[in-house]
């Protein structure tokens, strides 16, 4: 492949582009500084842009443990997105499998597999997402009821379809939900008269998140974690 072709694929950027980064002496193969983009490259080579080793991606999957205050989003005039948390050179080639809220935090999905993804976020597969929920008032008794009845949410015509509901602390629970409605939880709890003070996702399916990633770490998952989905 010809090395402003590798570089536009690798970067995202168009091939003008890569000439002109070329033409700066910021591209190197194999360490020697190269301004010509017919030169060929070949597997086992290494290509540079501004000293930082980039390559093509293939398929990509991710976990992350998102922090709050980043948004699901490439690109955001006012916060933080995910994807400046990602040490690779081409993160605008991928998308976040579901969204998580500004302030929510916990498991997120990131990759390029468009097929993969559809298979987390489409209603009609049905993948399960568990929550971690603080609360700001005391859980009252009723909560894991219409939880389990489903819940009328202001603006919808129809009631949420039955969530799994476990109380495990005077203002704490464990939720699991699978439509994944605009704010779902936090409108569900409000619903109920309680406000939600503190959202975690911990779960995806059969996927949980990695406890040893720290707020804003990722990892690659692996081919079972891959094949869950």
């Amino acid at each position: 492949m010809r090395i402003d072709r590798f570089l536009s694929e690798a970067t995202g950027m168009s091939r003008k582009e890569a000439t002109k980064v070329m033409h700066r002496g910021e591209v190197a193969l194999n360490g020697e500084v190269v301004k010509k983009g017919v030169v060929q490259v070949k597997e086992s080579d290494a290509v540079s842009w501004n000293g930082r080793e980039i390559e093509i991606l293939g398929p990509t999957y991710f976990m992350m443990n998102k922090p709050a205050g980043c948004v699901c989003a490439n690109d955001d005039p006012s916060h933080i997105p995910v994807f400046a948390y990602l040490d690779i050179a081409n993160p605008d080639k991928l998308h976040t499998a579901g969204r998580l809220d500004l302030d929510t935090t916990g498991l997120l999905l990131i990759t390029n597999d468009g097929q993969w993804s559809h298979r987390i976020t489409s209603p009609k597969h049905r993948c399960e997402k568990t929550y971690r929920v603080w609360l700001v008032d005391p859980i009252s008794e009723q909560t894991a009821t219409l939880f389990a009845e489903g819940i009328q949410l202001r603006g919808e015509a129809k009631l949420t379809e039955p969530a799994q509901f476990e109380q495990v602390g005077e203002r704490e629970a464990l939720v699991t939900i699978h439509e994944g409605k605009y704010h779902q939880v936090k409108r569900m709890f409000a619903a109920c008269g309680n406000k939600v003070e503190a959202l975690h996702r911990e779960r995806v399916g059969s996927l949980a998140l990695d406890s040893t990633l720290a707020p804003g770490e990722y990892r690659s998952l692996t081919t079972e974690e891959i094949a869950l989905f």
